[in-house]
């Protein structure tokens, strides 16, 4: 799909906590107009800042703001779905609007049955990363949307990292183990990492230092395309040198089948936490 801009459409963010303002952030670095994007918040403090910071338009009206969007993002917490979507029924009814939700756990259905059955409604599964545009989101769009619509959701999301769509709804909980939760995944290993260097005796801040440079320089080399990571792997892997003797100890202490067993069990809590919101 084409990640080009239709920058005449207007954006409205239900919602101006850390997501929307990195998405906001990140359609202004790409050039999309500030007078074309709106934010309703509760918090003035939070929705003061964020018009001083970017000069988009802001306000505490959630209707007033749909009136003014072709593209609605919910950028709210999972538990206040109910009280801020259902009084915004007869505004969404009123006007034709593409809503992308990023509340983790709220179903299309439950997103309808909130909505309308006939709104166009992609669920996205962001990740914190996004912050500083290195963001990975998973799309699914219900029947009601157009490819224009998909492709104007994949822009928005593409302003802040790489997007992927999902043929199955089911696997957005599958994506939450992934790249959802993934980040915190990463930082657990990271602080493994410099507490074990540590306690073999290195400075603490050297340690942080290198583990968080090596954390990124493998990414990089990941991304880069040189072959997929287990040949990576591979080629960092002396036989007979110290990366085999750790991989070996890795292996011994079934840590495939930790990551396996962490991942099965956060798409459960996803699942349940899916369940739980359409009843």
């Amino acid at each position: 799909m084409s990640r080009m801009f239709n920058q005449e459409q207007s954006i409205a963010f239900i919602g101006a906590g850390n997501m929307a303002t990195a998405l906001i952030k990140g359609l202004l670095a790409k050039g999309y107009p500030c007078a074309n994007i709106w934010a309703s918040d509760p918090n003035n403090e939070q929705l003061e800042k964020l018009k001083k910071d970017t000069n988009i338009n802001v306000s505490n009206d959630n209707p007033a703001v749909i009136q003014q969007a072709d593209v609605v993002v919910l950028a709210v917490k999972p538990q206040l779905i109910n009280e801020v979507l259902q009084p915004l029924q007869k505004a969404l009814n009123t006007k034709a609007v593409l809503l992308i939700s990023i509340a983790a756990g709220i179903s299309i259905n439950t997103l309808e049955s909130l909505s309308s059955a006939k709104q166009a409604i992609i669920r996205c599964m962001p990740n914190t990363p996004a912050l500083v545009d290195a963001g990975a989101s998973a799309l699914y769009a219900n029947t009601n949307t157009s490819e224009a619509q998909q492709q104007q959701a994949q822009s928005i999301l593409s302003a802040v990292g790489i997007v992927c769509w999902l043929q199955n709804e089911n696997d957005i909980d599958t994506v939450t183990a992934l790249s959802g939760s993934g980040p915190a995944y990463f930082f657990l290993f990271i602080e493994a990492l410099q507490a074990a260097a540590i306690e073999q005796g290195l400075d603490p801040d050297i340690a942080k230092k290198l583990a968080l440079q090596t954390a990124f320089g493998a990414a990089k080399l990941a991304l880069s395309g040189d072959g997929d990571v287990a040949e990576l792997r591979r080629k960092v892997t002396s036989p007979g040198g110290t990366t085999e003797a750790a991989l070996a100890q890795f292996e011994k202490d079934d840590f495939s089948n930790i990551i396996a067993r962490a991942v099965a069990t956060a798409k459960a809590k996803s699942e349940e936490l899916a369940l739980l919101s359409d009843n």
